[in-house]
């Protein structure tokens, strides 16, 4: 019996906050936008709309950086709750063509379509539909691309923003791949791209010339998944369970906080944001560990962590203290956070640690 080809769709908003805010004020169209923190506080930019990206703007930048680039820049401060709730209304939308969707942000998802009954099976005609869809109920542009496996529809999804589709069908994805650059491999950052291009690996079809053993002796035990991707090859699943690791809360101080008491009268304040997100994920039950984590003024960062079950400001005056002893200087970020394990886990622990006692 052969397998059918999967049908996965990766779709994705355009410059989601922004689009959300053009949308609610249209004045704002046409010109250079950010969502984002204030320069004066060392923020940084959330998304920016494409009239912004011809400066070189783009997220995860300084705010203050962004208005050296674009001095006319319109920066506009996140508003969360209006995002979430275009969010929900997105996903809803995916969930009407099938029950595997695997949201990896507020607005973008994949998609495993192989068996969705809707628009004839098509996964393209879903596409186009789900675009409409978002169109006219969320009032912004989405993309999509649809393709064999998770890899080639995230870069497809790219190929024709903003507000575009594009297909690789099974039989063109070996030649889409090979004329990759291979900067665009899942898991490959900068420095690892710098790395294959000093070896002379520039695409994907250069990559494809390394044995396998070449490649783990470079990369590791990443040198396998390098190995498979250059090909085209992702056998990963579209998971609609994605199952959170932590929760955590963290605040950037302007200016530096100076000393050790100065970080540790900060704790009660970030301890009742904590609070508050552990409640609305009903996480109570399955905390076992508390972490702090430290970022210097010389951007050195730390993490402390131990077993704990509930947060404790006493445990976490401890990991801060452990945590700063570390550097010894001006902390410009702190946050403190929990892990979490699943409640099979947090009952053996539990057990263990009891026995222990007695």
């Amino acid at each position: 019996m052969n397998v059918p080809v999967r049908k996965i769709i990766h779709c994705d908003c355009d410059c989601f906050y922004a689009s959300v805010e053009m949308r609610d004020d249209p004045s704002l169209r046409g010109r250079p936008l950010a969502v984002g923190g204030r320069p004066d506080q060392r923020g940084v930019i959330a998304t920016c709309n494409y009239e912004a990206r011809r400066f070189g703007i783009h997220s995860a930048m300084a705010t203050a950086t962004a208005v050296k680039l674009c001095p006319d820049l319109l920066l506009i401060p996140p508003n969360m709750e209006k995002y979430r709730t275009a969010s929900r209304q997105i996903m809803e939308i995916y969930r009407d063509y099938t029950e595997l969707v695997e949201p990896l942000s507020l607005d973008e998802a994949y998609l495993d379509v192989t068996n969705s009954p809707h628009c004839k099976g098509s996964a393209t005609l879903i596409a186009q539909e789900i675009r409409r869809r978002i169109h006219e109920t969320v009032g912004i542009t989405a993309s999509a691309g649809v393709a064999p496996n998770k890899f080639v529809a995230k870069i497809a999804s790219d190929w024709n923003k903003p507000d575009g589709l594009f297909l690789v069908r099974p039989d063109e994805v070996d030649a889409f791949v090979a004329a990759l650059p291979v900067k665009k491999l899942f898991g490959v950052g900068k420095v690892t791209a710098a790395k294959l291009n000093r070896l002379g690996a520039q695409t994907c079809g250069d990559l494809r010339d390394w044995s396998m053993d070449k490649l783990q002796q470079h990369f590791g035990s990443f040198g396998a998944r390098l190995y498979s991707l250059c090909r085209g090859i992702d056998e990963r699943d579209v998971n609609p369970v994605r199952e959170r690791k932590s929760i955590s809360t963290e605040e950037t101080y302007t200016p530096d906080v100076p000393d050790l008491p100065a970080c540790l009268a900060l704790l009660p304040e970030l301890m009742e944001h904590l609070a508050g997100r552990i409640k609305r994920n009903g996480a109570e039950k399955f905390i076992n560990k508390l972490f702090v984590k430290i970022k210097f003024s010389d951007f050195q960062q730390t993490t402390v962590e131990c077993v704990g079950y509930a947060p404790s400001l006493e445990t976490y005056r401890h990991l801060m203290e452990t945590g700063w002893q570390r550097a010894s200087r001006p902390v410009r970020l702190l946050g403190v956070g929990v892990r979490l394990a699943d409640s099979e886990q947090v009952e053996q622990l539990r057990l263990f640690d009891e026995l222990a006692t007695h």
